[in-house]
């Protein structure tokens, strides 16, 4: 299940409007070709289009930007077309198509994708469609394809009960994450029942109930495959650096057989309007109370949708929004807004959320909102409102194509395809939104927005009254014949694993750094692919700086940069960067801290001046540390509800002690932000704050002459100082090996098992990573694969390394099930000790290997992306040819350098496991394990008095 972009939904989104295949009996012409027509500022996206005899549509488009092609396949079916007591249907389907077919037995397909490099590998389930994607190197494009096709055409050739209770625990598991234990996911479940009538197919979840899920039979998969997952409903987008006459040839010789499945008829369903308000109090376990507005709105595309988008950016969209304005920064009783045109095809939905600042009630809020919902009903906004808002999503429209896989630019294609069946559609998307005007937005919000037609939630602190979670039942014994229910007619060359294509050469960002005389440092990438730059100021001082009294410190001073210059106030600042379309944020971490800009290529300059003001002259006004010092205080309440963040918070405090910076979050502790004063703040700014310790990191459409002269321009006045010394301290981890957190009630389990491990710049980093993909990082690694795919305990588990200028946390985190939350642990502690006992195989040093080596382009397709890793080289006095000598070293490890690695990194008796449940369920199962002290943590990660 994925969650949809912030902005802009319905411009970016698609669902199913029933468009039929195009062409007829045979192989169609294209349809397409270069969008239609063309606009100012808006690339061009050429494609070919055409439909297989058998009914699948395919869309071709050439992007030889980076060696990569994302493969991108939608069915056009999800919960709207489930049966009725089989709610989260179509999202344990998805599961089911990752779980083998004939040809790629149960696994194998995920590991030779992740040997291959293929990187934003997944899929998803939305109301209307279901998608499959894949980002693979150029020359693995026909493994790509014989997977996405053995899944088409030979899924039921194997399926088997086995699998299906398998997925059956997983998708449960992902329920119990990310509803039952995220905070407000029960509170917005509820809201979707209130919406929609009983018999709706939106009014579930996308994920359905534990009851749904575990009543599916095998033979309701086998129908549902055969009924919806034929090639004529489905298209396939293939994205990236291809030669389109040899990709028309693959895609004939591994869909072109497959038969054309049963004509799906759309559904047929009625919305019946809300007449009278609705309304619904929801208990969850949350500190802050937050209220829910929503209202049935037009389907996607119809007239109404994309003004209701323009409204929802100007109600909500940052700090430029009215909501924002008035309730969080004006009279300071909400924590953060949001708006939202969820787009769908059936019916949309219009949705604000905004949660209380503590001491604040629902009731407050409503009130709030109610009075800026019908200033805009009643007044319309400004002429300006609407440019701003336009101009914000129109930079978010084009930064979304940045990437080809993902939720990228294959996706959108896809997107655009559904909805209309014009992949091309993106110039006519954003015609319609620059002809959007105040009166129509006025119009839109008069017509939809009204008290009567609403559903209004509050999600409240309390017991959540959460549905029945019925243990699963024994599975059925087999049946003779199980799996051999195949569709397509056997075809023995598929069985034969496609080779790969001359190995793409890797060509990956280094860019070029020069100085200004006051010693800032600027490194440049030129990217024109798009029209686009992505900035990044960077400081060499993060947390690491935060005297021992005041954890924190560096974020606060990051969050105050924005509020307010010598020359700007806050609202200014937001109001400016949001005209240009542009998108400014601040933010630090353990060893710097930052302000990103994202900005079209011909507003660059402009957006680039608020960033030199908000670097350099910040007031640190003492109104505005008061309210960021609330703001800080809320979110740190936030924190506490998020067992997975209590985890994440308590095991450092374990790893590194009370005295040392990096045993806290970001955010610090409550009495360290009630602490902080304005000196503090504008101390460490003026302290760490100075050309020599920063760097202007830029990529994107932007010549070095042209960013020299702009650099010179808005820096070159910035007085140059001392750089400080950071000296971060000594860790002191715990002599506990257990630590616990208890959340009284909570049905899963937060775990985290860690250790200090390497600093950025160890020369073992390649072996580290390899290794590391291997142990966890990885779907297929070796944790995830026991615990998710084997016995079912989690939705999924990972490691990772924290590389500091110091040695950073090697970390295994996920949830489990709260009865399983010792043997989660003794497995996990089994397969670390495994890695230091026995290197690894051929097969899988060859696999752990070339997946970190070959998806190394993946990491540099967006501007951010390229900016995020030169900055890496600044922050951690990398040479700037890093990332070009990394293929190298990686493609150089070996056995046992990833075993000298494991043994030196993963000693399990150094691990220190961290335990975020109900003590009264869980002490006793890691008792059992015998592991040694144990110690009880407070929700922000500190020892208990």
């Amino acid at each position: 299940m994925k969650t949809r972009p912030l902005f802009a939904a319905s411009l970016l989104m698609a669902a199913l409007n029933g468009a039929g295949a195009q062409g007829g009996g045979g192989s169609a012409a294209p349809s397409g070709g270069a969008a239609a027509t063309s606009l100012p500022g808006i690339p061009r996206i050429a494609f070919d289009k055409y439909t297989l005899p058998n009914g699948l549509q395919v869309i071709l488009v050439e992007d030889k930007r980076l060696p990569l092609v994302a493969v991108n396949v939608w069915y056009h079916v999800g919960p709207a077309n489930e049966a009725p007591g089989l709610t989260g249907f179509a999202h344990l389907f998805e599961h089911m198509m990752f779980a083998g077919s004939k040809h790629l037995p149960r696994g194998l397909a995920d590991r030779l994708m992740e040997g291959a490099g293929a990187s934003d590998s997944n899929g998803s389930t939305d109301y209307d469609r279901t998608n499959y994607y894949d980002t693979v190197p150029s020359n693995q494009l026909e493994l790509a394809l014989w997977v996405h096709a053995d899944r088409m055409g030979y899924l039921p050739d194997v399926l088997d009960q086995k699998s299906l209770a398998n997925q059956q625990d997983v998708v449960r598991n992902e329920r119990r994450d990310t509803v039952e234990n995220e905070p407000y996911g029960i509170v917005e479940e509820a809201l979707n029942h209130a919406l929609f009538p009983q018999d709706h197919p939106y009014r579930a979840s996308v994920i359905g109930s534990h009851a749904d899920i575990q009543n599916a039979k095998l033979a309701d998969v086998r129908d549902f495959f055969t009924r919806y997952y034929g090639p004529n409903n489905a298209s396939i987008v293939i994205a990236g650096d291809i030669d389109k006459v040899k990709t028309r040839a693959l895609v004939a010789k591994y869909f072109g057989s497959l038969r054309r499945g049963p004509a799906v008829v759309r559904p047929a369903v009625t919305t019946p309007p809300i007449t009278s308000e609705r309304r619904l109090v929801v208990p969850d376990r949350v500190e802050l109370p937050r209220v829910y507005m929503a209202w049935l709105t037009p389907p996607a595309y119809q007239a109404g949708d994309a003004e209701l988008a323009v409204a929802a950016q100007i109600l909500a969209g940052g700090k430029s929004s009215r909501l924002y304005k008035s309730l969080v920064y004006g009279r300071q009783i909400a924590q953060d807004v949001d708006a939202n045109q969820d787009a769908r095809a059936l019916a949309s939905t219009f949705l604000i959320e905004v949660t209380a600042r503590a001491g604040h009630t629902p009731a407050e809020l409503e009130a709030a909102i109610d009075a800026e919902l019908a200033a805009l009903r009643d007044h319309g906004p400004s002429e300006q409102e609407v440019a701003r808002a336009r101009n914000q999503i129109e930079t978010a429209i084009v930064s979304s194509l940045e990437k080809l896989g993902g939720d990228g630019l294959a996706d959108q294609l896809n997107h655009y395809n559904q909805f209309t069946g014009d992949p091309g559609y993106l110039a006519q998307d954003v015609a319609t939104l620059r002809r959007i005007t105040a009166a129509d937005v006025q119009r839109a919000a008069r017509t939809w927005l009204q008290q009567k037609s609403r559903v209004v939630v509050a999600g409240v602190p309390g017991i959540p009254d959460l549905p029945p979670d019925p243990p699963a039942p024994k599975p059925p014994k087999a049946r003779s014949g199980q799996g051999a229910g195949g569709i397509n007619e056997a075809e023995a060359w598929r069985a034969q694993m496609p080779k790969a294509g001359p190995a793409p050469r890797l060509n990956l960002p280094q860019g070029e750094a020069f100085k200004l005389p006051n010693g800032l440092t600027v490194i440049h990438h030129y990217n024109p692919a798009l029209p686009l730059v992505s900035a990044e100021l960077v400081v060499r001082s993060g947390s690491d700086a935060n005297p021992p009294a005041l954890p924190g410190l560096a974020g606060f001073t990051a969050q105050l940069l924005l509020e307010g210059t010598a020359t700007r106030s806050a609202p200014q600042i937001a109001d400016e960067i949001a005209q240009l379309g542009a998108f400014i944020d601040a933010d630090s971490s353990t060893g710097a801290s930052s302000v990103a800009l994202l900005s079209l290529s011909a507003n660059f300059g402009a957006a680039l001046a608020v960033l030199a003001d908000v670097v350099q002259h910040p007031a640190f006004p003492t109104a505005e540390v008061e309210r960021q010092r609330a703001s800080r205080l809320g979110e740190l309440m936030q924190q506490r509800d998020d067992p997975e963040l209590i985890a994440a918070l308590a095991a450092a405090g374990a790893l590194y002690g009370p005295r040392h910076p990096y045993g806290y979050g970001q955010l610090g502790t409550e009495p360290a932000i009630r602490a902080v004063t304005r000196n503090d703040l504008h101390g460490f700014w003026r302290r760490h704050y100075v050309p020599g310790n920063a760097a202007l990191v830029v990529s994107g459409d932007i010549s070095r002459a042209d960013l020299a002269a702009l650099a010179e321009a808005r820096f070159a006045s910035w007085q140059s100082a001392p750089v400080p010394p950071l000296v971060p301290g000594t860790p002191a981890t715990t002599k506990a090996r257990v630590v616990l957190v208890d959340q009284p009630g909570a049905g899963q389990t937060a775990l985290r098992l860690t250790t200090l491990a390497a600093e950025r710049k160890t020369p073992h980093y390649p072996a580290l990573e390899v290794m590391n993909a291997a142990f966890g990082g990885l779907f297929t690694s070796r944790i995830n694969q026991n615990l998710r795919e084997d016995k079912g305990y989690t939705y999924g588990v990972y490691s990772g390394f924290r590389y500091d200028r110091t040695p950073g946390p090697f970390i295994i985190a996920g949830s489990v099930r709260a009865n399983v939350t010792g043997a989660s642990v003794a497995e996990l502690l089994k397969e670390a000790q495994a890695m230091v006992d026995k290197p690894l195989d051929a097969q899988e040093l060859a696999g752990a290997r070339n997946a970190e080596l070959l998806s190394l382009p993946n990491r540099f397709e967006t501007n951010s992306d390229i900016g995020a890793s030169l900055a890496e080289t600044f922050i951690y006095d990398l040479p700037l040819d890093y990332y070009t000598e990394l293929p190298a070293r990686l493609a150089a490890v070996t056995a046992a350098d990833v075993q000298a690695a494991a043994r030196r990194y993963l000693d399990p008796a150094k691990l220190v496991v961290v335990a975020v449940g109900e003590r009264k369920k869980i002490a006793a199962q890691l008792d059992k394990l015998k592991l040694g002290p144990v110690e009880a943590r407070d929700s922000e990660g500190q020892l208990r008095p």
